[in-house]
């Protein structure tokens, strides 16, 4: 066995990695660019060695700096991570060159699987379901519309050399074709220094399911069940779950001897993914293979007890599996949100800076549930415009689907973040999704139930009691800890009125709640009033929360509850499941003077087109005096890899440009002015 490691990535997986190789006894070596010189990653690694500037292409992808860094520091081999060079034959080819070990699949099998083009050769020839498709690398958008016009749309344009969403984009028509080959091109070029593209036919309706393959240097191989990954936006996983909701054994069997088929025909010795997509039906066919441990592994872990890290640092040591077919058992089920760092109500634009708060829910078992949270990030720390925006990897796992969805929202509503922008809100609201819990899923599923982009849920039913009863219970404790500072509770008793007016926003209206708070032995008698004044019903509150936490957990009779307080003015902001609402808290009489206020106007805008994120300006579509039309592309922006295309709102005529190809932008930044 190994006795010190390098991991060549950063982020969340390195420091993954890091866990489970001190769990064994081996020692670790961090690499970091400058942008990462504080990270998580860097911290927790036995050693470190800094390997250049923030920008990937002059840091983590240079192979020779990894070899530099093992050199110096004895480490023996070398763990890729994800992304990066993890799925370069070129990499482990380099390292075996200098007597460093892979911790990964083979340079052949890396070759055959790791092209998506040279990989569906590859399953054809093993007799695995195929996609129709294009499978020779297209020169242009001409060629690629005459083959998509072939086949039928709507086409994928995907890169070869593509993954985690970049380089993919779906064509309905002729003309969208051009502008999807064009983006896809450039996104590949730019994310994986390889700019070849094909076209397949695109399933409507489809399912993204995939299966976990392990194989060591011995010619055994297995597969660990299937994970749906069909919760996506612009191609990119954001919820997956194991199992999948769709599969019954016969076709999870089928799907995992297909799987195990491919992996033995190229002879892959290390944990990788075999891609299908599927149909409603259960038809399923061959989308690509991983050689490489993917984001989603958690949810495979907390289903089988299989620690996929330990097993790929084994067969890279040259151990046999320990672990047989027969071996494997799926127990329970498994959710993982992928929580980034992206503005939810800005149609999920990146979002960087300091993470000013960053306090995760509690992690472990708890009865029968058990809540994981894999990070790269703290409390202090900052995310950077230079790679992915992915924050961290919450997962729960339970005896069933239902319960794990549960433990999931929960945990959301847990999760405190504050400084940047970042999608708990959404997650928390699919997870109430009545889709979404009753496995009806496809790869459309967020475009379909969120046509319109996300906006925050509105407060309604039982959740108007709970939100209002949390607030008034929030404003008695504010008022009493007032009380005890202004010395209004000593000496003379004062009398306060005991009812009081909780008011939440709700788009265009207010809910008002009547409420009367008592504190009781630990904790608080809430009394709601029906709109007549009558006396509802009566909740018992119970939490340790206090002023200042920005978290209220506790429970309302016998539920648990989570919810988000933060302080604003006149009262409370807060969040549980998806909803955002402001809640104030009145006496009568003042209730009824701020029904008199005048509601504010907001001024309007639109002569400028603001930059929406922070990012690098890729090019400039127009000219002053230009006259555009509504739709017509503007400039694109990139940011965290990926290319936004900002186009025209309105027709109209571009007064001034005030921004370059290659300029770096801040959010809000002016781009350009309309006449």
């Amino acid at each position: 066995m190994f006795s010190k490691i390098l991991i060549a990535n950063r982020g969340e997986i390195a420091c993954r990695v890091i866990k489970t190789a001190r769990k064994m006894g081996i020692k670790t070596v961090a690499v970091y660019s400058d942008a990462d010189k504080d990270a998580l990653h860097v911290e927790m690694a036995d050693e470190a060695v800094h390997i250049g500037p923030p920008q990937a292409a002059q840091s983590y992808l240079i192979a020779e700096k990894i070899v530099e860094a093992c050199k110096l520091t004895g480490a023996e081999a070398v763990h890729p991570g994800y992304g990066f060079l993890s799925e370069r034959a070129s990499f482990p080819k380099l390292l075996a060159e200098h007597g460093i070990v892979f911790i990964g699949p083979n340079p052949h099998a890396i070759d055959a699987m790791g092209d998506k083009i040279e990989s569906k050769k590859a399953a054809a020839a093993a007799h695995v379901s195929t996609v129709p498709g294009y499978l020779g690398v297209l020169e242009n958008g001409t060629e690629a519309a005459k083959i998509a016009d072939e086949i039928g749309y709507p086409v994928m344009i995907k890169a070869s050399a593509g993954g985690g969403g970049k380089g993919m984009r779906i064509a309905y028509s002729r003309d969208e074709v051009q502008d999807g080959f064009d983006r896809a091109k450039s996104e590949a070029k730019s994310s994986f220094g390889d700019d070849r593209v094909f076209v397949e036919k695109f399933i409507v309706d489809p399912r993204h399911i995939e299966i976990q393959v392990l194989g060591d240097k011995h010619g055994n191989v297995i597969y660990l069940g299937e994970r749906e990954c069909s919760i996506q936006r612009r191609n990119q996983k954001v919820v997956e779950e194991a199992p999948s909701p769709l599969l019954d054994e016969a076709t999870r069997k089928k799907m995992g001897e297909q799987a195990v088929a491919l992996a033995k025909a190229v002879g892959y010795d290390s944990a990788g993914t075999v891609e299908f997509v599927a149909g409603q039906d259960k038809s399923f066919y061959f989308l690509e293979m991983n050689t490489r441990l993917q984001v989603e592994h958690p949810v495979t872990e907390l289903i089988t007890g299989i620690d996929l890290v330990e097993q790929m640092i084994r067969v890279a040591a040259g151990e046999p599996l320990s672990i047989t077919q027969d071996d494997v058992k799926l127990t329970g089920w498994a959710v993982e949100s992928r929580i980034y760092a992206e503005d939810p109500y800005r149609n999920f634009l990146p979002s960087t800076g300091r993470l000013v708060r960053y306090r995760p829910p509690a992690e472990g078992k708890d009865g029968p549930i058990t809540v994981r949270n894999d990070t790269g990030v703290y409390e202090g720390g900052e995310i950077s415009i230079f790679y992915d925006p992915m924050i961290a990897k919450l997962v729960t796992h339970a005896p069933t689907r239902a319960i794990a969805i549960e433990a999931q929202a929960d945990a959301l509503d847990a999760f405190a973040i504050d400084g940047i922008g970042h999608n708990i809100p959404f997650l928390s609201a699919l997870m109430s999704h009545p889709r979404w819990r009753d496995g009806r899923l496809s790869t459309g599923f967020i475009a379909e139930e969120y046509p319109d982009g996300f906006h925050a849920r509105a407060p309604e039913g039982e959740l108007v009691h709970t939100l209002s009863a949390v607030a008034a219970v929030i404003d008695h404790i504010h008022n009493a800890r007032k009380r005890h500072i202004s010395g209004q509770t000593s000496g003379v008793p004062v009398a306060f009125a005991k009812r009081r007016i909780v008011h939440l926003s709700a788009a265009e209206e207010t809910l008002s709640t009547a409420c009367e708070v008592e504190a009781v032995d630990g904790g608080y008698k809430v009394q709601i009033f029906d709109a007549d004044g009558t006396a509802g019903h009566t909740h018992l509150l119970r939490s340790t929360w206090k002023p200042g936490d920005v978290v209220w957990t506790g429970t309302i009779d016998a539920d648990q509850v989570a919810v988000q307080v933060r302080t604003i003015p006149n009262g409370y902001l807060l969040a549980h499941r998806g909803i955002a609402t402001k809640a104030r808290v009145y006496t009568e009489l003042s209730a009824s003077l701020a029904a008199l206020m005048p509601k504010k106007e907001t001024a309007g805008g639109g002569k400028e087109l603001l930059c929406p994120m922070p990012g690098l300006v890729v090019s400039i579509a127009v000219t002053p005096g230009q006259e555009v039309k509504n739709g017509e592309i503007l400039a694109i922006v990139e940011a965290m890899k990926m290319e936004n295309v900002l186009r025209a709102e309105r027709d109209g005529v571009i007064k001034a440009v005030h921004a370059k190809a290659g300029d770096s932008l801040a959010v809000d930044a002016v781009i350009l002015e309309f006449a």
